[in-house]
């Protein structure tokens, strides 16, 4: 048996969240069975949770949690044996298949990658999808030619759980980093992380009225999308790159092409869902390294698998801040 949130439609075919005791026989197909001791709670938690599944759930009952990390219990591949810390994130775990909301999961082993060295498994999900994101953002920013001395770094949505995480990190290797935030009472949290200035995001929520404004930014990391994403592009320095991440803003871009033809910015699209292995052990063996580790504690919001519901309806609203860590077994 083992532990795990379960969403089930009601007679009202509305879809509600609750802890029950499951019979391992109810476990997917999979070659790796884990025994997940943490998970973490993402926007796409917060859909997947939502009454409707948000679109992304198909069959019910489900077990959310698109992160998890834990201990190999049972493996049928060579690469992983019982005793193993593992991660996983993305490959639409949590949506189509069941995910890290469990005391227990059964996923494909090419789906895992080893924990690296000197992170625990609780470390591992305050990283969890928004941490490895930023830092495959942060990655592909500094293969496209961004060092220190460049400039100003922005990063948009910069309270959220990818902004706080590549605010911390790009001011531990050096940048100065702005951090653009509507929300005021942030402002000494993204200090403390080590953002050097911020940027009210009244300051660039204005529709963009010239194509091409002064050049500040020397890179960027875009977490909001739409009219702001189009905004920022007019203000990028000659060929510096923004990576974009997400899309609170809205997925549509309102922009010119102007910044891309006249001062050769580049805009980048970061996936982690589908990123082979070799490309998220690189960024977690960098994660390691360059996330420092008093910084990610100060993202950590801990909590219990039965608080995730309420959460998750939080995180839909832009009322979480940093990363929300769920002990599984709590």
């Amino acid at each position: 048996m083992f532990q795990a949130l379960v969403l089930d439609k009601g007679a009202d075919g509305q879809a509600v969240a609750v802890v029950k005791e499951m019979d391992d026989a109810a476990l997917p197909p999979g070659n790796v069975t884990v025994a997940v001791e943490y998970s973490t709670l993402n926007y796409k938690d917060g859909l997947c949770l939502s009454p409707s599944g948000g679109g992304l759930v198909r069959t019910y009952p489900h077990v959310g949690g698109v992160d998890f990390a834990g201990t190999v219990e049972a493996s049928e591949d060579d690469r992983y044996k019982p005793g193993d810390k593992v991660v996983l994130t993305g490959w639409r775990v949590g949506e189509v298949h069941w995910g890290g909301y469990a005391t227990r999961a059964r996923v494909k082993a090419d789906w895992l990658v080893p924990l690296p060295a000197g992170l625990t498994t609780r470390a591992a999900m305050a990283v969890g999808t928004a941490g490895l994101t930023s830092m495959l953002a942060v990655l592909a920013l500094e293969d496209h030619g961004l060092e220190p001395a460049a400039g100003e770094v922005l990063v948009t949505g910069a309270a959220g759980g990818v902004g706080s995480t590549a605010v911390a990190i790009l001011a531990h290797l050096g940048y100065q980093v702005a951090a653009v935030t509507g929300r005021p009472e942030t402002e000494a949290y993204l200090r403390d992380l080590g953002a050097s200035r911020i940027v009210p995001r009244a300051d660039l929520a204005e529709t963009v009225k010239r194509p091409l404004e002064a050049e500040t930014w020397a890179g960027c990391i875009d977490a909001v999308g739409g009219a702001m994403l189009a905004r920022v592009l007019g203000q990028m320095k000659y060929g510096a790159s923004v990576a974009a991440v997400g899309l609170a803003g809205g997925s549509g871009l309102p922009a010119s092409v102007i910044p891309f033809l006249l001062r050769g910015v580049n805009l980048l699209g970061i996936d982690s869902v589908m990123k082979p292995f070799a490309a998220r052990q690189r960024a977690w063996a960098r994660v390691a390294t360059d996330l420092p580790m008093d910084k990610l504690e100060a993202m950590i919001q801990p909590a219990p698998l039965a608080d995730v519901p309420m959460l998750a309806a939080a995180i839909l609203k832009g009322e979480v801040k940093g990363r929300v860590v769920v002990d599984v077994s709590a």
